[in-house]
């Protein structure tokens, strides 16, 4: 029996140690839960894509992500809980049933709890706003290929088409980045899109690859809550040229080096000379020699200025003035042109050539 004035539990009267509100060990778990764990959780699932909602968003996350994301969310731990471990094991009891078995530790008041728990996780199908809009045919943007100077192939199309694949990885994951629709049309190409955001981004990479020109335009097709609901046509024109290629421009040949903002910096190819010309002056420009057209001829005999090779059209020897910066090397670039062949100087872009 306890001493007059000595400690006791509140509950049953037994001596101390006592924990929490002045309990004993034996009372304090009785009235303690480590942890509030509800019999059923909902998650929703878009029955198009797949995708999950997530506290009012859709995004793209596995099972196993989703199952976390609703033990987080759900699992209400006691407030004086402390060092908590939570092992969890799932049973599958249906395409929309399944049963989460959680195994908990914490400790509370220096003493441990272990509690088991199962929660089920019953899933529901939806359909996200990508999905919906889809459906509906929604676009914020139409990108349009075009070219100038020249008409490009359906192969030159397609690698264009195939850099918007390589823009929306280098991009967060959006769901408004979806292709409503796309294909050939009367003089190039199309690409219709749900985001303005992609369709700048790719403008942007084609310019920084490719070179031409970004002309964009806006409509007006509605309002919604007070604000204008605009459409955004974004025409892209690659030059009929590349860099590496062989141009006529202002009575010689050319080689386009880079591209700038506002044109392109090109290189002469019989001395050396370089300066840049806008898109603009370039209109007139004539492509000579593509540089898949190219060849890298070697060099049977050779002096200071001129070269002989054996002539792949022909398979006699010809000779080419050697271009003026030739050091000794025993290999050029060569680009037959209106019958003749002409040697090219040396670029960047040489060394990353696949011509053999």
């Amino acid at each position: 029996m306890s001493g007059l004035g000595a400690d006791f539990c509140l509950v049953c009267g037994a001596p101390p140690p006592l924990f929490g509100d002045r309990m004993c060990e034996s009372c304090l778990r009785k009235r303690t839960k480590l942890a509030e764990v509800p019999e059923n959780v909902p998650w929703v699932r878009c029955a198009r894509c797949g995708i999950v909602e997530i506290q009012g968003k859709w995004v793209n996350i596995s099972e196993d992500e989703v199952w976390d994301e609703l033990i987080q969310r759900n699992l209400k731990f006691h407030i004086d809980a402390e060092d908590i471990s939570i092992a969890v094991e799932t049973q599958t009891i249906s395409d929309r049933h399944t049963l989460i078995h959680l195994q908990l530790e914490g400790v509370i008041d220096s003493l441990l709890f272990q509690e088991e728990h199962t929660m089920r996780a019953r899933m529901a199908n939806g359909v996200c706003l990508t999905c919906t809009r889809r459906a509906g045919n929604y676009y914020e943007a139409t990108v349009q290929l075009r070219s100038s100077g020249r008409k490009l192939s359906e192969e030159e199309y397609q690698n264009l088409r195939a850099t918007l694949d390589i823009v929306k990885e280098s991009l967060s994951d959006d769901p408004m980045f979806f292709i409503t629709n796309e294909g050939p049309v009367t003089g190039g190409y199309d690409v219709v899109m749900g985001s303005k955001g992609l369709a700048r981004a790719w403008g942007r990479h084609l310019t920084k690859e490719y070179g031409g020109q970004v002309v964009e335009t806006n409509s007006t097709v509605g309002r919604k809550d007070g604000i204008d609901v605009t459409r955004l046509t974004l025409l892209y024109r690659k030059p009929g040229y590349e860099i590496g290629d062989v141009i006529r421009w202002r009575d010689n040949f050319w080689r386009p080096a880079s591209w700038t903002k506002d044109g392109a910096i090109i290189e002469r190819i019989d001395r050396q000379e370089r300066t840049g010309a806008t898109w603009r002056d370039l209109e007139s420009s004539k492509v000579m020699s593509r540089m898949s057209e190219q060849i890298i001829a070697e060099l049977i005999n050779q002096d200071s200025s001129v070269g002989e090779f054996l002539d792949p059209t022909t398979w006699t020897m010809a000779s080419v003035r050697l271009p003026y910066d030739h050091n000794g090397r025993n290999t050029i670039r060569i680009a037959r042109i209106d019958g003749e062949w002409f040697a090219l100087h040396h670029m960047a872009i040489d060394e990353n050539s696949s011509i053999e």
